[in-house]
């Protein structure tokens, strides 16, 4: 039976939309498959890993039978990846095996059945419901992504913090030693809801949204988030658990604050980071009335001293940080001004952007 016939970037499409959340290995083997059910013209292609689903459509079914069933992802896109970009490929199923044919190339792969595949049973009701054109919330994501902890025992902070409140759409991420917060307004009001999404999910979302108007349609349920957007539907698991407050988290009145340029203060940094160890990244920044001064150390007694003019009249603050939280928020940023704001070498320091209160950043101070 002729499951589809089309040109190869027509089917690579899909395929690569859905195939990021593929683990190879799995406890479950049927996990490595997609689902592929074709429906007149119509084919979808379904994967999970049990806690995410992505499912995408596209109209290149050849032939008017309903026919479902799941093969090796990573197989079937390294296959189309490999062959020839102006060729029509024809997938075929005959006797539990997927033929792959184009051109004069051949291939062969082994299906499970449809049935047997898991699919995440979508939530029944939907306590609330908001629409964003793609490229805010792509932007959001953006902003805090990089301060999400990896695999910390406290796993509600591995992940993001989605707020709706009123007109303002709020993302938060902390792994606990920075604390990244963005928001944006928005033209509807809504009532109150948090959810935290996994880390998996956020990094999936930023593969696939683009820097469009287009609308996101973002579901929220008690324990589930879908997210719908051109043709792709997004299901995934919420991480449960109690987010850190944030609003306490984030310094107010620090009267020790100074403007500089983020390209300077990038490029200083990372000069000073090569003398510091692979273990310990820890910089040294002096504030003095005028100047700010850089240092780093390594085991081997090595030294970097950078210095940079600053149009500061406040306190002395002599202070340590782990110089890879600051390059993440330097390096992510895009304006040409960065301000920050001190209290103590006990304090975290506070980084935004001027005139701009929809972006803070909490950096923890590190002993040296």
């Amino acid at each position: 039976m002729q499951l589809v016939k089309t040109h190869r970037d027509t089917l690579l499409r899909p395929l690569q939309i859905v195939s990021g959340i593929v683990e190879r290995r799995h406890t479950l083997p049927i996990l490595a498959n997609i689902l592929i059910r074709k429906d007149g013209e119509q084919v979808s292609f379904l994967s999970t890993d049990i806690e995410v689903q992505i499912t995408t459509k596209a109209e290149i079914g050849s032939g008017g039978d309903n026919i479902a069933t799941t093969v090796a992802a990573r197989k079937l896109l390294d296959i189309l990846r490999a062959l020839p970009d102006d060729q029509d490929v024809v997938l075929k199923l005959d006797n539990k095996r997927m033929s792959v044919q184009s051109g004069k190339s051949r291939f062969s792969l082994q299906t499970l059945a449809a049935e047997e595949f898991p699919t995440v049973a979508q939530a029944e009701h939907f306590n609330a419901s908001v629409s964003l054109p793609q490229k805010t919330l792509k932007h959001l994501f953006n902003m805090v992504h990089f301060s999400m902890a990896q695999q910390d025992i406290r796993y509600y902070l591995n992940g993001l913090l989605l707020v709706v409140d009123g007109k303002n759409v709020i993302a938060v991420a902390t792994d606990g030693h920075r604390l990244a917060f963005c928001q944006i307004e928005v033209e509807q009001e809504f009532p109150r809801h948090e959810v935290i999404i996994p880390r998996k999910t956020i990094l999936e979302l930023q593969r696939l949204l683009e820097d469009k108007d287009d609308p996101v349609q973002i579901d929220i349920a008690n324990n589930q988030v879908k997210l719908t957007f051109a043709d792709i539907e997004l299901i995934s698991k919420l991480v449960e658990g109690k987010f850190p407050d944030f609003n306490r988290v984030i310094p107010k009145g620090y009267k020790n604050s100074f403007t500089l340029g983020r390209e300077q203060l990038l490029r200083s940094l990372q000069r000073a980071a090569i003398m510091t160890s692979d273990k310990f990244k820890g910089v040294r920044c002096v504030i003095t009335p005028g100047s700010m001064q850089i240092l780093s150390t390594n085991a081997d007694q090595e030294e970097a001293m950078e210095e940079i003019e600053i149009d500061y009249g406040g306190d002395s603050v002599d202070i340590g940080f782990n110089v890879s939280y600051l390059l993440d928020v330097l390096n992510n940023l895009k304006c040409d001004q960065v301000s920050i704001s001190l209290g103590d070498s006990n304090s975290s320091a506070l980084i935004t952007i001027p005139d701009n209160t929809d972006f803070k950043y909490v950096v923890m101070p590190m002993r040296i």
